[in-house]
């Protein structure tokens, strides 16, 4: 797909540089408008914006929380109302809590509901909201951010984990029924670093993974934002014969 002059919706893409933002710009930088989403931090997804529009596109933010059906109605009507069509959407928004894997007690039913409404039903209502524009425009890709925690069970906590098992289930039941029209993959990022690690995980912590990738990971190296931007963007435009995917993007760990 050609995305130069067409539309996309990046969601949780305010924090400048994580994986929503870089592949915001990166997006922007071949052509493509973009709404940038945030729930919070609307310094951020000005700044990033302003980051897409240096590239000759136009960009503005939106303010949504996608656990939240009439949120994600309005992020499309708002590129719908500005753009008239919709060609791409990338469901980045993602939230967790820092438990240990086992401690089962450190994790209540409110987690699992607070985890899942955004990790999983705000990918699916992004998706239904875009889904009669992406289908009209017919050459049209879905990407999913996921982790390698669905594969691996592991991660910040055990209910992050199991919802990006779900999110994996729903990219391809979301594949099937949007196809030809539309392509539906998700990445599964893994041995991630940037400004989502630092969030949940102290200073030590997070030193251990920066060894841990120098030093145990099998290509030797940590999985950047900007990385993981790289394959969205390849997702998007040059990935004409996939959909229903889940692409391990963890540096070799899972081997």
């Amino acid at each position: 797909m050609d995305i130069k002059g067409r539309a996309a919706i990046v969601t949780g893409s305010s924090s400048v540089v994580g994986i929503g933002a870089e592949t915001a710009k990166l997006i922007a930088s071949k052509g493509c408008n973009v709404l940038i989403n945030y729930v919070s931090n609307y310094e951020g997804a000005e700044e990033t914006a302003a980051a897409c529009r240096s590239h000759g596109v136009d960009s503005f933010s939106v303010q949504g929380n996608v656990s939240k059906d009439e949120d994600c109605r309005n992020m499309v009507k708002a590129a719908i109302e500005r753009w008239g069509q919709l060609d791409v959407l990338v469901n980045n928004a993602a939230v967790t809590k820092t438990v240990p894997q086992g401690d089962l007690e450190g994790l209540s039913a409110q987690d699992f509901h607070d985890i899942y409404s955004v990790n999983v039903v705000g990918n699916f209502q992004m998706t239904r909201a875009a889904a009669p524009h992406l289908t009209k425009s017919g050459d049209a890709a879905v990407v999913n951010i996921s982790s390698i925690g669905a594969f691996k069970g592991n991660g910040s906590c055990m209910a992050y984990s199991a919802s990006k098992g779900a999110l994996n289930t729903l990219t391809i039941s979301l594949a099937r029924q949007l196809a030809p029209e539309v392509r539906v993959n998700a990445i599964c990022p893994g041995g991630l670093l940037g400004n989502w690690t630092r969030k949940i995980m102290d200073d030590e912590a997070y030193q251990r993974r920066v060894q841990a990738a120098e030093t145990e990971y099998p290509l030797r190296k940590a999985v950047m934002p900007t990385d993981v931007a790289k394959v969205a963007l390849w997702l998007i435009e040059d990935a004409a014969l996939m959909t229903g995917e889940a692409f391990r993007m963890d540096a070799g760990q899972h081997l």
